[in-house]
């Protein structure tokens, strides 16, 4: 159950951070153990030949918040 709700909440942070970094920062792959090799532990995210990789754990935190953020948005302006 807990895959079936990381997989949408990942791929929204890859989006976001791809677009709101304009292509300059990356997300990491599902599968990739990029962040075990090149990051501390529970890093959110880390540096690569010179450019920003957000770790899962960081995209996964990045959809949380916007999906948060637009549950907010609606329950307010359902409210006004």
């Amino acid at each position: 159950m807990d895959a079936l709700l990381e997989i949408p909440l990942v791929l929204t942070g890859k989006v976001l951070v791809h677009l709101l970094s304009l292509g300059r920062w990356r997300g990491e792959g599902l599968a990739s153990t990029e962040a075990q090799t090149y990051s501390a532990a529970g890093a959110l995210s880390f540096v690569r030949e010179g450019r920003r990789v957000i770790t899962v754990a960081g995209l996964t935190l990045i959809g949380v918040a916007f999906y948060g953020l637009l549950l907010t948005g609606v329950f307010w302006a359902l409210a006004a």
